[in-house]
């Protein structure tokens, strides 16, 4: 599990194929000291296993469907990615739960600087599929990256983002069009499950929340 709070931003030095698997080298200098062989480390969003790992940098590999069906498709030497490690059992919740299990892929569409502040716009557009899932004030992962839905017009997304997020993040590199991670809060995929197994005889109710736990 991890929290969406980024502790490093790797580079991609290098993107190997072999057998319809690729291999995924990124320079980490930071966590890469941290990490063993089998070690789960999150990949801009992405969970991933280190099957390789120096001094500097760490290896995973990406199954076809993991290459198609995250914003690693747009991935090229040099391309910068959030990293994040696994929280620790004793550590703090800086952030919201997520699990590294990508939903799907929005659109970038601006980073865009606010008029007489420090602080940026950043705008996405999310999947029909996705738009259920995402409500104001509610938490977002994008790339992975722990944010908070400051408005929502549509399919577009907008989240405020502080000086220090876009200075620690891979956000400043993006460019518009490019597709970026998302991952929804867990708890409301959770409560959609439960409301569909629901009978028309028995609605869902707060009392029939608290037998289930929440």
């Amino acid at each position: 599990m991890f929290t969406g709070i980024i502790e490093e931003v790797g580079r991609v030095t290098r993107i190997k194929e072999e057998h319809g698997t690729r291999r995924l080298t990124v320079a980490a200098p930071r966590l890469a000291k941290e990490l063993k062989k089998g070690d789960s480390i999150a990949v801009s969003g992405v969970c991933l296993t280190a099957v390789d790992i120096s001094s500097k940098s760490l290896s995973a590999d990406l199954a076809e469907e993991t290459w198609n069906r995250t914003s690693f498709s747009r991935m090229h030497e040099g391309a910068l990615v959030n990293l994040e490690l696994p929280m620790r059992a004793d550590g703090r919740f800086g952030g919201h739960i997520v699990q590294g299990h990508v939903d799907g892929t929005g659109e970038f569409l601006a980073l865009d600087r606010i008029p007489g502040a420090e602080d940026y716009w950043l705008h996405i557009r999310i999947p029909a599929e996705l738009e259920r899932y995402v409500i104001f004030k509610g938490s977002l992962s994008i790339e992975g990256i722990s944010l908070t839905v400051a408005q929502i017009e549509g399919a577009e997304v907008t989240v405020a983002i502080i000086p220090h997020t876009c200075a620690r993040t891979n956000l400043k590199s993006l460019k518009a069009g490019d597709p970026v991670n998302l991952e929804t809060d867990m708890i409301a995929k959770y409560l959609e499950k439960m409301m569909q197994r629901e009978s028309a005889n028995r609605p869902l109710t707060i009392e029939r929340l608290v037998e289930q736990g929440f």
